[in-house]
């Protein structure tokens, strides 16, 4: 669909929801970001998925990328509270190694793909944020990330710890490097906010997702164009 039709088809099911939704949807588009994405690898526990989700969209984080190699991404719907449907879930499951595939995708979209480990010295605190698009990368609950994660990352941090305890659970961590890194994001004068062709495409999703029989009336709405 060409970007014509995809702003009349916006505005179309934009009628069918109440100007107070379309105000928060509007208000919240502004506040999401692809500057930073987050990319998970073989998470499976569906607590610590839907955490990850319900985190990210409170944070207007709009992209997860996740690796599914060894693991399926399942999530439980009482702790993601629908956070779900307002993120871009993107699914690498089809290829022998899935991760190869998601991090060479996401370095030719021109990320920094930034690996967490307990064992560097260099702090999430420490990264740069005006060297370009950051891709945050976390492995599985119990091994971590894989050895060609590691290898393929362009740097890797740790997140500061002072306890006994080595690593933080994988949700917690997601939190707080998120926090860490989109706080700079924001105050730095650089470009965080979707371009308008993402803006668009973002919200088209989120208004098939909030209108009844919005496929009906996309259907529709398509067939009346061609007659016309």
């Amino acid at each position: 669909m060409d970007t014509k039709r995809k702003k009349q088809l916006i505005t179309n099911l934009s009628d069918f929801i109440t100007e107070e939704r379309l105000e928060l949807l509007n208000h919240n588009l502004k506040q999401r970001t692809n500057h930073l994405v987050i990319v998970l690898e073989d998470i499976f526990h569906s607590q610590n998925a839907s955490a990850v989700l319900r985190t990210a969209d409170c944070f207007g984080v709009q992209n997860i990328h996740i690796i599914e190699n060894r693991n399926n991404y399942n999530t439980h719907p009482n702790i993601s509270l629908g956070s779900g449907k307002w993120l871009t879930q993107t699914f690498y499951n089809k290829k022998e190694n899935n991760t190869e595939n998601c991090l060479k995708n996401l370095k030719k979209d021109g990320y920094r793909i930034i690996a967490t480990s307990p064992h560097k010295t260099k702090s999430i605190h420490d990264i740069d944020i005006k060297k370009g698009k950051i891709a945050l990368l976390f492995g599985a609950e119990q091994e971590g990330l894989s050895p060609l994660a590691l290898e393929m990352a362009d740097e890797k941090v740790k997140i500061p710890m002072y306890g006994f305890t080595e690593s933080y659970n994988i949700s917690v961590a997601v939190a707080l490097c998120i926090q860490a890194v989109i706080s700079k994001i924001r105050e730095y004068d650089i470009a965080w906010q979707l371009s308008e062709k993402e803006k668009d495409e973002v919200m088209l999703n989120w208004l098939r997702s909030s209108v009844k029989e919005s496929e009906l009336i996309e259907k529709r709405f398509i067939q009346e164009i061609v007659i016309s």
